[in-house]
């Protein structure tokens, strides 16, 4: 296509994986357009800015994109880049995510600082993490273990680790992966153990509705099946809604059946924080092009079979 414009600006946060994020999408759209300068605008947000609570205590939606997005809206950027695990259901108004990039390894990764694994690990022992979803999770697998909350960058985490304030954490290994550290990986967790976040892997490009320019030009970075796949999850997570402060997971993959025919298939789960109430888990599988309907029906199911319940219990309507 014929380039109109000479520059672009994208917006993300400043910690080295979203930079990573931001330099990748940025060097694959000056190889398709090399006459474009593509410059990159570092954004705090307010996830990034608040490191001594949990993020339930926060509260709230869109913690680490909603000045990034304010940013886009105002046109000081062009395009948004963010971690499709952090954007919320609802786009602002004059916005979409105009593509889903191919989705790095999606499952939760243990690190323990003995080389223990999960079944391993010494009962007591002080596991680190900042998502009601993975202490959920853990709780139904190992009651024993301590669950202490972790926030701060991939580094931070790690470097907490080492100096021994935790047993072991468990992080995102797309993350991990992106930054270089999938050696200190004791065990990747299956699905069968602990279910990812929605969008968790998948890097999402955000652009405002009327800019054709732009929208036009990351489209090749759109990867079809990993669209399919987060439109799924995301559809889960409209019914249930909640944002942090429900542990809920939904991953939805592509499968080749017997007869060749690709399939698509979602596992969910609502979780209860105190622990009280047993995970409700779940799935659906059916066609590629019923993705958003299987998202939604799996939600559902799962909400009557005790999420609801267990949403009154924490306040959300």
């Amino acid at each position: 296509m014929t380039v109109t414009r000479n520059k672009l600006v994208i917006g993300t946060r400043g910690s080295k994986l979203a930079l990573w994020q931001a330099n990748w999408v940025k060097e694959k759209l000056e190889n398709l357009y090399p006459e474009l300068r593509i410059e990159i605008e570092k954004i705090k947000t307010t996830g990034d800015k608040i490191l001594d609570a949990s993020l339930a205590k926060i509260g709230g939606k869109g913690l680490f994109v909603k000045e990034i997005e304010e940013a886009l809206l105002s046109g000081r950027v062009d395009i948004a880049v963010h971690s499709m695990k952090d954007v919320p259901v609802e786009i602002p108004e004059g916005l979409h995510i105009s593509a889903i990039c191919e989705r790095e390894d999606p499952k939760d990764a243990f690190i323990s600082i003995n080389g223990k694994s999960l079944k391993e690990l010494e009962k007591g022992a002080v596991v680190g993490t900042s998502s009601l979803r993975r202490s959920v999770q853990l709780k139904a697998l190992r009651g024993d273990l301590n669950i202490a909350s972790l926030r701060g960058n991939v580094d931070t985490r790690l470097r907490k680790l080492k100096e021994g304030k935790f047993h072991a954490v468990v992080l995102a290994m797309a993350g991990l992966k992106r930054m270089g550290f999938e050696h200190m990986v004791t065990e990747p967790l299956s699905e069968d153990l602990m279910i990812p976040a929605v969008g968790q892997g998948a890097i999402g490009i955000e652009t405002r509705i009327d800019d054709d320019f732009v929208n036009e030009i990351i489209k090749p970075l759109n990867h079809e099946e990993t669209a399919i796949c987060v439109l799924a999850e995301r559809a889960f997570l409209s019914v249930v809604g909640g944002g942090c402060q429900v542990p809920l997971a939904c991953h939805a993959r592509i499968e080749k059946l017997q007869s060749s025919a690709l399939s698509l298939k979602i596992t969910a789960m609502i979780g209860d924080p105190e622990g009280k109430m047993p995970i409700i888990r779940g799935f659906r599988q059916g066609n590629m092009s019923q993705a958003q309907n299987l998202g939604v029906e799996l939600a559902k199911e799962l909400l009557e079979r005790g999420g609801s319940r267990i949403l009154e219990k924490i306040g959300v309507s």
